[in-house]
């Protein structure tokens, strides 16, 4: 194996005087235009009986879904929970931790069932609306993980290793402990590890958006999407945290492979499932292309 590439990105774009840009919020930033680009094209062929302004509202609460769900989330599932009681203001430290795109889910429904009641339509119509435009997002997120050198994958000598150097002290503790890779440490200058940001955006970002965007370009039964959504992510996500390390702080939770990213996958592939099943004896809707001041009547809850 030759040398592998070393990911030692700048995580700052660019600076504006004082204030310095990175490139994970830049990536943010991207995948909500994206969204919100793509999303209202769909509208505009009739895909959701709203106006534009309508759909704008839309847009913003799930953006804010993703910021405080995905925080929240993060705090809920991958930290140990007194911090409710100790340290209440971690939850706004962003800049320690993360985001988790379980919460940030929850969150973009959570936002979606308001905006759904408010404008009189069915929540699953929305949902099947929104899923094809959150795979932008995901992959450009997965982006910003790899810019970042953060959320690595286990030791590999396959061709396509990198060596992340952030991971610097986590692969001494692992060389200490293992001949073999001690051996590709003294080699490499450092471990080759699986470049599991790499496949979490092929899968999660540009593989779901090209499966979901082309099946709904025909008016699909309700639920589909939705379920289709739920299967392919669980699925995706699942299979990666084979080759991606744990979070640190958790490990692995059981049989020595279990991580906490495939236990939250596993109800949205059963989600998936049950949802693609009940869009056999679902209705599907017409395209309706409403005016700018219009209001939605199709698909009352």
């Amino acid at each position: 194996m030759t040398q592998p590439f070393t990911v030692a990105f700048n995580p700052v774009a660019f600076g504006l005087g004082p204030v310095q840009i990175h490139w994970y919020g830049l990536m943010y930033l991207l995948g909500f235009l994206g969204a919100w680009m793509f999303g209202e094209h769909r509208r505009r062929q009739g895909r959701l009986p709203v106006s534009r302004d309508a759909f704008g509202d839309l847009a913003f609460y799930a953006m804010m879904g993703v910021i405080i769900g995905g925080r929240v989330g993060y705090m809920l599932f991958y930290t140990d929970i007194h911090w409710i009681w100790t340290d209440p203001l971690a939850l706004f430290r962003v800049w320690d931790g993360g985001m988790s795109f379980h919460g940030g889910l929850l969150g973009v429904l959570a936002a979606g069932l308001w905006w759904s009641r408010k404008h009189k339509l069915h929540f699953f119509d929305t949902v099947d609306f929104v899923a094809p435009l959150v795979p932008i997002g995901l992959g450009l997120g997965r982006l910003g993980n790899f810019i970042n050198g953060e959320l690595w994958g286990k030791p590999s000598l396959l061709p396509w290793a990198m060596i992340f150097p952030n991971a610097r002290e986590q692969d001494l503790q692992l060389a200490g402990s293992d001949s073999v890779l001690a051996q590709w440490m003294q080699q490499f200058h450092g471990l080759p590890r699986h470049p599991s940001q790499l496949y979490e955006m092929t899968l999660e970002g540009v593989v779901m958006f090209l499966v979901l965007w082309v099946v709904s370009m025909k008016p699909r039964p309700r639920y589909m999407i939705s379920g289709l959504f739920g299967l392919l992510y669980g699925c995706f996500r699942f299979a990666v945290e084979f080759v991606r390390l744990p979070d640190v702080q958790l490990g692995y939770l059981a049989f020595g492979w279990l991580t906490m990213g495939q236990i939250l996958s596993l109800p949205l592939i059963a989600i998936g499932l049950l949802l693609l099943a009940m869009s056999r004896r679902a209705p599907t809707l017409p395209l309706v292309v409403a005016g700018e001041t219009a209001t939605a009547e199709q698909g009352k809850v």
